[in-house]
């Protein structure tokens, strides 16, 4: 640390001008260089993984519970007959344990696969990220222990009801046995799990929605329609003079192409591409010290040329765009955004005209203000951007940016075409634009999905656990639904009463789910653009993903309720 701030206090010595030295931050590599939001999403998602494990549990235990209500008569029978209650409590833990330790392994061989599959992953074909995936002994020996507990977490939810049964009064009573109404913890256990449910339902309509207006917003550009052309001029041999020249020649080329609307040419990279963007000090035209601290504004800078506004679709608020004879032998001139113009002259009226300082004391005209836009990321704040002629300011390396409705493939075929006719050795990349934004919607497409995933396996459990709640509800009352049928009953009283209590669960759970899952998603707004809950769809969406999966829970024992026989029911009384 010592080290890292003698060398900047050299810098700021050498470089007065140019570097003010603050305060230095040193980290480790790994989750704490990403930002407060990323690693409280990655957070959680383990807490939700945890909470998943226990809804499944808790699911479990509530399908153990209904089986064991199921066989009450069998296990009555076999304590009758002098059978111990340990033997028979042992018999349903090893039942338990074997199908916690045969998810355990299905579990475990489906992960193994995910990670091999994602050491080999590349998410971003331009960019060579690897992900060392390594598990170990220690992973699976985890992965062990969380299988046991879970198996004995589920198995024991039966036990009570072994450990107090009564041989003689189960035996006289029948099938039929006392209905419990007040809340049991396995109705507690039951709303929880449906809160988590709703949980993750509500965060992934949330990032979908939001991941949607990402890929069909406007980020002070319009990618859609649009295809790209890395060329870098200095690979090929020219020289800083024949360089302006020559991408002038590549623009008039591009404009040739059947179907090209428009053509322009900006340095470097396009907005919101890679490390696109550099930053660059401005100052107020009154400004004498021109050092870092008196700095106006700090916006982002790109050199374009003329054509580039239209092929991007930005849209010119005030003044005019760049022509070809704004070249180094006229004034400086550059055209900003909204918030620069507002930033440092107040208004977008009052800043065509005005001018402003470069650090390196250049004199800049405004002649134009563009709408604003993202630069370096989708979940920024809205920051202040300059565009400068590239004529004025050249670089070797760049991007033309050719905006038509042509086919894809069919337009790169064609622009590769062009630029071999000017120069058969020139190298060019072709994408489309949007193709070039996969490193800024990652984080966006990563939320998705995994929140996709945990909400598509929320749901499963769900279902399992009201059918579970749903098939205990009626494998307790089947003599008392019988005996309505019987009366004359109709058969929405008959589904009421069977099917009424679950029904409560699960209203009550998905009020609470969607209230949390409402709060949980604020984290997702700094990570997936435009993800907001205050959209009727997410709403709306919830409110019918939870009544279906109510529904679809329910079906079965709804069918079972409605077949019930009262001759046969009561013929085996």
């Amino acid at each position: 640390m010592a080290d890292v701030g003698g060398v900047n206090t050299y810098l700021e010595k050498t470089y007065p001008r140019e570097i003010v030295h603050h305060d230095t931050v040193l980290s480790r590599e790994g989750l704490t260089s990403f930002g407060p939001a990323v690693r409280a999403f990655v957070a959680g998602l383990m807490v939700l993984s945890g909470l998943i494990l226990l809804a499944a549990c808790a699911n479990l235990g509530g399908l153990f519970a209904a089986r064991a209500a199921d066989r009450s008569r069998e296990v009555a029978l076999r304590l009758a007959l002098g059978s111990s209650r340990r033997r028979i409590l042992r018999g349903l833990l090893t039942e338990a344990l074997l199908i916690s330790l045969a998810g355990g392994a299905a579990g475990l061989l489906v992960s193994f696969m995910l990670l091999l599959r994602m050491s080999i992953w590349q998410p971003i074909p331009a960019v060579p990220l690897h992900l060392p995936v390594t598990p170990d002994a220690t992973l699976y020996l985890v992965a062990l222990g969380l299988a046991l507990l879970s198996g004995l977490l589920f198995g024991i939810v039966p036990i009570r009801q072994i450990l107090h049964a009564n041989p003689y009064e189960i035996v006289k009573a029948g099938p039929s046995a006392r209905i419990v109404r007040r809340l049991t913890i396995r109705d507690v256990l039951l709303i929880v799990q449906i809160a988590i449910c709703a949980v993750l339902v509500t965060s992934s309509l949330v990032a979908v929605r939001g991941l949607l207006r990402s890929l069909h917003s406007k980020f002070g550009f319009d990618p859609h329609n649009t295809m790209t052309a890395g060329v870098d001029l200095t690979t090929a041999g020219y020289s800083a003079g024949k360089v302006p020249a020559m991408q002038r020649r590549m623009i008039e080329a591009m404009g040739t192409i059947p179907g090209v609307e428009a053509v322009g040419l900006v340095n470097g990279y396009p907005p919101l591409v890679y490390t696109a963007g550099n930053r660059a000090d401005v100052y107020k035209e009154e400004t004498r010290d021109l050092r870092p601290p008196n700095a106006a504004a700090s916006p982002f800078r790109y050199e374009v040329s003329p054509g580039y506004f239209e092929a991007a679709a930005t849209t010119l608020l005030a003044g005019r765009t760049f022509s070809w004879q704004d070249d180094k032998n006229a004034p400086a001139v550059a055209i900003v955004n909204r918030d620069f113009a507002g930033t440092m002259f107040g208004s977008v009226p009052s800043a065509v005209g005005r001018n402003y300082r470069l650090q390196d004391g250049t004199r800049v005209q405004v002649v134009g203000v563009v709408e604003d836009g993202k630069y370096m990321s989708l979940t920024e704040a809205q920051q202040p951007a300059m565009f400068l002629p590239f004529l004025q300011s050249p670089a070797s390396a760049a991007y033309l940016v050719v905006r038509s409705k042509r086919d894809p493939q069919q337009l790169a075929t064609a622009m590769r075409s062009k630029v071999r006719e000017l120069d058969a050795g020139l190298p060019v990349d072709t994408q489309t634009w949007t193709q070039m934004l996969g490193v800024v919607l990652f984080p966006a497409r990563v939320a998705t999905m995994a929140l996709g995933v945990l909400g598509l396996m929320g749901a499963m459990l769900s279902i399992t656990g009201i059918f579970g709640m749903a098939a205990y509800s009626v494998s307790k009352r089947l003599r008392e639904l019988g005996i309505r049928m019987a009366l004359g009953a109709p058969r929405k009283e008959v589904l009421l009463a069977a099917l009424g209590r679950p029904f409560k669960l699960l209203a009550i759970g998905s009020a609470a789910g969607l209230g949390l899952g409402l709060l949980a998603t604020r984290v997702l707004a700094f990570i997936v653009y435009q993800a907001t809950p205050r959209d009727p769809f997410v709403l709306a969406g919830v409110v019918v993903a939870m009544g279906l999966l109510g529904l679809l829970a329910t079906w079965i024992p709804a069918q079972r309720a409605l077949s019930v026989n009262p001759l046969i029911l009561l013929r085996e009384d």
